[in-house]
């Protein structure tokens, strides 16, 4: 019998017979890795566990504790489901697509009942069943004839489409378990019997292939995972996600609203106003600390300035346009083209550099209607935006500078963060040489930043590769927020220049830099992040004084002028209402701090504290109240 060598990932190399599966040189290795087993890689190619080795290879054994066999795991899944669904509704129903996708899977399906949330039950049931028989999980090679004859043989008109749309070298397979079959390029589970944890989620209806045009087929969505204790970890995630859903407590809350009369466009609200005013006057604090100085820019300009900038070729499918004067305009997108306007607005010399420009600019971009979500999707948004004109030998000290602002700021908010390089896109403008200058420095900095990250080839912008900052909220979800573009491009299309000590002109460097990316996003993060129970400083009210009777509302109004003249945000509650109903609204409201007002609190001169999440703290005089909570808001905690 011939003989094969197998590479392993350490670098091992042994022989084995010609023939041998995946499965079996698992458990030559060990009787618990066979166990664990679900999947293999043949040269880096994941393929199904009883998968035959005729020739020497690299082989890694994947299990459940990695991302491809989880994939395998999900997928397997998705199989299951539909196999459940064929049992229940019988030959009629024909299968689109299932993929694997995020933390699961969906099955698009043409079945002939409408599906609802009450019969997910059912089919769970049915693939608990399935999962009981055990059945083997296998491929077969079948040519496209074979393929087509099976196809049109229970009249499923979805599979023979995918069928015509492959290449015609592709390797055409289908996996077989018991009755059911499906065409899959695989990998699978070696049999259903693997399938531990999975809940079916929802019901929805999806266009065939993502096209308005095709018909409507019903999707399934569900999630799987190794063990049961995922699976309750994920269900109890999701339903915390759902509590703090930005949506529902921007309407609870009194933050924001949105009207058909402008969709994806928030309109905010006198508490959600107050939220991100002082989302700006923290950052905009620290800018000027930082001597950055800040503008302002028209919302509209001429269409020939967006041909100038490179944004026409690169984004006018998302932009609005409007004619004046029988010229084309657009609403700014981005605030980039107005910042070069001003830069040139004058003559620079070498010694004026850095310049830092800031401004807290509206843009407004096309989205899809399918696409908006709350404030985390919109169609108008204001970013904190800076571009920072600077000379080549400034580029990576004022990087550094830029990085420690962003991580000044994320630390009040308590977020951890983790970053990536975004290297040069297909679609980018420039030289060669100067994208390879521009992703030096960027790595460069990282690295002597000490700070680790990862690299997200083709993501950077058009004009320059990127420092993109992920935040993570207290779900563990990651939010791409912050971002450093290094540009070289836009200075020239400006024709952009500085005086330099030569006496000749010589052309700036663009360092463009937001901190929060999109006030509304950042907002609505915040908003999920702290459940909607804002930290003091940020809350819209901070406090509010609540009285027991009418004989004691001239105290709270004295108490309440004075906290005003403090600057603290409070609201007094004098309405004729028991004390119990009107901490109970208060602390729907989530306000930080509720004063209590009777009898004695009058005759003392104080205030009987209640503090959200902690209780009852007792009373305090006005003044020593007063000067706690400035010193909790001025250390912004």
């Amino acid at each position: 019998m011939a003989q094969v060598n197998i590479t392993f990932p350490d670098g091992a190399v042994r022989q084995y017979e010609s023939g041998i599966t995946i499965e079996d040189i698992a458990g030559s290795i060990s009787t618990s890795l066979k166990k664990k087993a679900v999947a293999g890689k043949l040269n880096g190619k994941v393929v199904d566990l009883y998968t035959s080795v005729q020739d020497d290879a690299a082989i890694e054994i994947v299990t459940l504790d990695s991302p491809e066999g989880l994939e395998v795991y999900r997928h397997s899944t998705a199989h299951l489901l539909a196999q459940a669904v064929k049992r229940l509704y019988g030959k009629e129903v024909k299968l689109g697509i299932g993929p694997v996708i995020e933390d699961g899977f969906y099955y698009d399906m043409d079945i002939p009942v409408t599906l609802t949330p009450d019969d997910l039950g059912k089919i769970e049931a049915e693939m608990e069943k399935i999962i009981k028989e055990d059945l083997p999980i296998r491929r077969k090679v079948v040519s496209r004839e074979e393929a087509i004859q099976i196809f049109q043989g229970i009249n499923d008109h979805l599979k023979l489409e995918l069928i015509r749309d492959l290449p015609e070298d592709a390797v055409i397979t289908i996996y077989e378990q018991g009755e059911f079959f499906d065409l899959c390029r695989g990998p699978h589970l070696p049999s259903t019997g693997y399938i531990k944890a999975f809940k079916l989620m929802s019901v929805a209806g999806a266009y065939w292939r993502g096209k308005a045009e095709n018909q409507v087929l019903q999707r399934v969505y569900g999630t799987a995972w190794p063990k049961k204790a995922e699976l309750d970890e994920y269900l109890h995630f999701i339903e915390e996600a759902k509590k703090r859903d930005h949506r529902k407590l921007g309407k609870e809350l009194e933050l924001f609203m949105f009207s058909e009369e402008a969709p994806g466009m928030p309109f905010y609200l006198p508490k959600g106003f107050t939220v991100r005013n002082e989302l700006e006057q923290f950052s905009r604090r620290l800018q000027q600390l930082a001597h950055y100085t800040e503008v302002r820019t028209p919302f509209i300009m001429n269409q020939r300035l967006w041909l100038q900038s490179g944004h026409w070729d690169h984004y006018h499918e998302n932009m609005y346009f409007s004619e004046v004067d029988n010229t084309t305009y657009a609403l700014k997108p981005m605030n980039c083209p107005g910042h070069m306007l001003i830069y040139k607005n004058k003559i620079h010399s070498y010694r004026d550099l850095p310049i830092r420009y800031s401004e807290f600019g509206q843009v407004h971009r096309h989205e899809f209607s399918g696409a908006l979500n709350g404030m985390l999707r919109v169609r108008t948004f204001c970013q904190d935006d800076a571009h920072v004109f600077v000379r080549p030998d400034q580029i990576e000290s004022e990087i550094k500078s830029m990085i420690q602002l962003i991580d000044r700021i994320y630390k009040v908010f308590g977020f951890e963060y983790s970053v990536a390089l975004s290297t040069r896109p297909e679609d980018s403008m420039g030289s060669d040489e100067l994208w390879e200058i521009a992703e030096s420095s960027l790595k460069k900095v990282l690295e002597e930043s000490g700070m680790p990250y990862e690299i997200k080839e083709g993501d950077g912008a058009f004009y320059g590769p990127k420092i993109d900052f992920q935040i993570t909220d207290a779900l563990k979800r990651r939010h791409q927020c912050g971002t450093i573009q290094l540009d070289f491009q836009m200075p020239e299309k400006f024709d952009l220049s500085y005086i330099g000590q030569d006496n000749e002109k010589h052309r700036p460097v663009v360092l463009h830099r937001a901190m929060y990316g999109s006030m509304e996003r950042f907002i609505g993060i915040l908003i999920e992040h702290y459940a909607g129970a804002f930290p003091t400083w940020l809350s819209p009210v901070q406090v509010r004084l609540m009285t027991i009777s009418d004989a004691h509302v001239p105290y709270a109004e004295e108490v309440l002028a004075k906290m005003e003249q403090a600057g603290i945000r409070v609201e007094l509650d004098a309405r004729n209402e028991k004390i119990g109903y009107k901490i109970r609204e208060a602390q729907v409201q989530k306000i930080p701090y509720m004063l209590v007002i009777g009898e004695k609190e009058v005759a003392e001169g104080t205030l009987s504290v209640r503090k959200r999440g902690v209780g009852d703290e007792g009373a305090l005089p006005v003044d020593e109240f007063i000067a706690k909570i400035k010193q909790e808001i001025s250390e912004m905690k």
